[in-house]
């Protein structure tokens, strides 16, 4: 098989990607998923591994977790979680690890919609990972526009009597714009129409925001009523995995049909243990959550400058350009001239026409550094006369 042509098509629509270099000297990453600076933070990580019991716990488990013979770094994680959730779900909630965000999308999708007996709707927005669950699942779908819950609502008037059960999947923070699924207006729905199903999506939650960060159901009237959430380790928690939080008649029969759950070796003990470690750092990080809230008021008001649309204020903020060619042309020249590492987000991550510089904020940084983003910005764009 020869991808020569298809490689250079993408090189001429400026969409061809390369694995980016590790950056050296004094570089400000805004493209960085530490969202609390837990990654960033040394001290963090000699504080582990000072406890002598942290280096006794293997580095790999060998199996798969169903077949692992050490258990006790997952169950002490995922009680953990439990315990953490049910205090605004009640007692029968239960948590089950999966070794990433990806895997928990692919493996619960397809368990909880299989047969032909359940629709799934979406959000347009929804992460590729959640497209790949759909796909896999064979169920018929339809995906409604970004955070519109009429239409939503229409497309639930249209097929829930077709189907005995209805799962509406969205993201309560998505990845490239920042902005916030309604998640009151959704638990209406879910009332509403008494077959449906609601699952959110937290990976750019979890941590970040509601109560002790753990997300925006736990921080609604009625969190017991979402009956999945998905969050991750790998961005505000400083780790690896992800997990999924639901009933335990639930977990129990997702143990026995997410094949992503069954079939893969399973994290490694010492990363579990770590992710129970950074865990307990995260829910004591009101500090850096404060933080990180001032920081994005900055930033939104020195990208709005740019921006010939609405920008959310949020941890997550884009700098559309429309133009793929340009993102990939202004993010070299941040990153040479000013130090500014802010990768170029292009098709098919974000629609055609939509190609931006996607801005992520860490509690490790500082105003300065946003005054260096916006003295940078100035010199590279015009500011938008409003």
């Amino acid at each position: 098989m020869d991808f020569s042509e298809r490689l250079d098509n993408l090189r001429r629509e400026g969409n061809f990607r390369e694995i980016p270099r590790m950056t050296s000297g004094d570089i400000i990453d805004f493209s960085t998923n530490d969202y609390l600076g837990l990654g960033s933070n040394p001290d963090i990580q000699a504080a582990f591994f000072a406890d002598p019991a942290s280096l006794q716990v293997p580095m790999t488990s060998s199996a798969a977790r169903l077949l692992a013979p050490r258990q006790i770094e997952y169950d002490n994680l995922e009680v953990a979680l439990r315990l953490l959730y049910s205090r605004r779900r009640g007692d029968d909630t239960g948590a089950l690890l999966f070794n990433s965000g990806y895997h928990a999308n692919t493996g619960l999708i397809p368990a909880l919609a299989s047969g032909n007996d359940t629709m799934i709707l979406a959000d347009r927005l929804v992460h590729a990972s959640i497209i790949d669950g759909i796909i896999l699942s064979k169920a018929k779908f339809a995906r409604f526009r970004h955070n519109d819950t009429a239409h939503l609502r229409e497309l639930l008037e249209k097929h829930s009597g077709e189907f005995r059960n209805i799962l509406v999947i969205v993201e309560s923070v998505y990845s490239m714009d920042g902005d916030r699924a309604d998640i009151e207006a959704l638990l209406g729905l879910r009332r509403e129409f008494p077959n449906v199903a609601l699952y959110v999506d937290e990976a750019h939650a979890f941590g970040v925001l509601g109560p002790r960060g753990l997300g925006l159901v736990a921080d609604s009237s009625a969190p017991w009523e979402v009956d999945v959430v998905v969050g991750t380790f790998g961005k505000a928690a400083a780790s690896m995995g992800a997990f999924a939080i639901t009933d335990s008649v639930t977990r129990d029969y997702l143990i026995n049909s997410s094949r992503s759950f069954i079939f893969s070796t399973a994290l490694p003990p010492m990363q579990v243990a770590w992710s129970r470690f950074t865990l307990s750092k995260l829910l004591y990080g009101n500090t850096q959550r404060e933080h990180l809230s001032h920081l994005a008021g900055e930033l939104n008001r020195v990208l709005r400058q740019f921006s010939v649309i609405p920008i959310e204020e949020s941890h997550i903020q884009p700098l559309v350009i429309g133009d793929p060619k340009e993102a990939v042309d202004l993010s070299n020249r941040l990153l040479t001239l000013y130090g500014i590492k802010a990768l170029p987000i292009r098709k098919p991550t974000v629609p055609a026409g939509t190609e931006r510089l996607r801005f992520s904020l860490s509690a490790a940084m500082s105003m300065d550094d946003i005054a260096v983003l916006d003295r940078a910005l100035r010199d590279l764009l015009p500011i938008l006369n409003r």
